[in-house]
């Protein structure tokens, strides 16, 4: 009989015992509330995106009046005209001192070449010049000099003429290439005059490995370039 009332009443104490020790809700609440909050942010940082003002792109207006055929064919007949046509008045001063400096050269290597042209016949036939002729002053000056030494500056005077009359030519044609290639540079693309280069200040959201930070944008620059 002691027996079975030592059982009750050991039973009886480990269940007030039990009933005595309420759950401590503090912390799961707290730690409930702090996932919460962690949740909340992350689904609000990740659904919610920032959307800079849109602006108005700049409308490119291209030059459709402009041709590169009339440029070419204006550089043909007068160099540098294709070139006044291209609004590049800057280069028709290169082009003219360039031609200028080659027609020079044509007339200088020119006078030479029939100078020492006259004298070699002189010579070559064996003729003594008299005051009245021609290159007779240089006859003079040139009489000590062998006859090779002259035909040698006759050919070349007049290699150096034929040169200088190529390079003519030449620069006539970079002339008609240059005002061609400005004349479709501006056909195909705008002139307009609002070109410029933008320099704005906005934001950038974070990465998904940077979003528990304190700030969920970044700092940035957006530079916009407008080209010719």
């Amino acid at each position: 009989m002691y027996r079975y009332l030592f059982l009750i009443c050991f039973f009886t104490t480990c269940a007030l015992s039990a009933v005595a020790q309420l759950p401590d809700t503090t912390v799961k609440t707290a730690v409930k509330s702090k996932d919460t909050l962690i949740s909340t942010r992350r689904d609000t940082d990740v659904s919610r995106s920032f959307k800079p003002r849109m602006k108005k792109d700049k409308a490119f207006h291209p030059d459709t009046t402009h041709s590169p055929k009339t440029a070419v064919l204006r550089s043909l007949l007068i160099p540098g005209w294709g070139q006044v046509y291209n609004h590049k008045w800057w280069k028709v001063p290169v082009i003219y001192g360039g031609l200028g400096l080659l027609g020079w050269a044509v007339v200088f290597n020119n006078t030479y070449y029939n100078e020492f042209l006259a004298l070699s016949k002189y010579r070559e036939h064996g003729v003594t010049p008299t005051p009245k002729d021609p290159y007779y002053t240089q006859y003079q000056l040139y009489i000590n000099q062998p006859d090779q030494a002259l035909y040698d500056a006759t050919d070349g005077y007049r290699r150096n003429r034929d040169l200088s009359i190529l390079g003519i030519l030449g620069a006539w044609g970079i002339n008609v290439v240059d005002a061609y290639i400005d004349a479709k540079f501006i056909s195909a693309f705008t002139i307009d005059n609002n070109l410029s280069m933008k320099i704005n200040p906005g934001l950038l959201n974070q990465p998904v490995y940077a979003l528990n930070s304190y700030n969920s944008y970044i700092p940035a620059i957006k530079i916009t370039f407008t080209i010719r």
